[in-house]
């Protein structure tokens, strides 16, 4: 059994109420919409701050709030791994990279055990906000060891896909190992997404492998779900 929080059980109901209504629709005013979903006006408040940064609603200065329609949403199979540019590139929707930060660090015990590397192995980091419609949609971390990747080598004009500029250079990875899970918002994801630290946010880690041994890419991206949609395509077996 899964226990949700009155806090996120109001951020689902106030969900509903958002999407039931059409884009342009001015929302009940907070006292009304407080007492309608059962919370004080302070608490309603923080929830929807959350759709404000979203992009879902948007507040006129004595005037209300309105509803401004659904985001576009990136929506993707997770069977193959894709950049998010290439999965915006083939649904026609333009993305854009901002705050993009080239670290060198040791390598921790979590990063050595996911790229199999030795402790205090000198790894590359990269961390960047991807936008969507000019609005931070995905926070995303690679850590690369340093002997596969220099910061000199990346391009000056870096567009945000690790992914895309590997292949690019000719390294390929033959697999990738995801794992996808909700997970609140840690404070660096919060500023760099522009949300409140613990928001509910979509998290995809994985690992690239360039042959069957050789994981060379260690990744961790968090998504705002109101853009992303990610799913998988399953056989049922006999």
């Amino acid at each position: 059994m899964v226990l949700i929080s009155p806090f996120h059980k109001l951020q689902g109901d106030l969900a509903k109420v958002i999407s039931s209504m059409p884009a342009g629709k001015r929302l009940p005013s907070e006292p009304k919409l407080s007492k309608q979903l059962g919370v004080s006006r302070a608490t309603l408040r923080e929830a929807m701050r959350t759709f404000e940064t979203q992009g879902l609603i948007r507040r006129r200065q004595g005037a209300g709030t309105f509803v401004v329609g659904q985001v576009p949403v990136l929506d993707s199979g997770l069977e193959v791994l894709e950049s998010i540019e290439t999965m915006a590139q083939r649904l026609g929707m333009a993305v854009s990279v901002k705050d993009v930060r080239v670290e060198e660090v040791l390598a921790e015990s979590k990063q050595a055990q996911k790229l199999s590397v030795p402790l205090k192995s000198p790894l590359i980091r990269i961390s960047r906000v991807m936008c969507m419609d000019k609005r931070p949609a995905a926070f995303l971390v690679d850590t690369l060891s340093r002997e596969f990747l220099s910061a000199e080598q990346l391009p000056k004009e870096f567009k945000g896909s690790v992914l895309d500029f590997l292949i690019t250079r000719g390294d390929s990875p033959t697999m990738a190992k995801i794992a996808v899970n909700a997970s609140s918002a840690p404070s660096y994801v919060a500023k760099g997404l522009e949300i409140q630290r613990g928001d509910v946010l979509l998290r995809l880690s994985s690992q690239l492998y360039l042959d069957a041994d050789q994981v060379i890419d260690y990744s961790i991206g968090y998504f705002l779900p109101g853009y992303f949609n990610f799913h998988v395509l399953g056989r049922v077996g006999a």
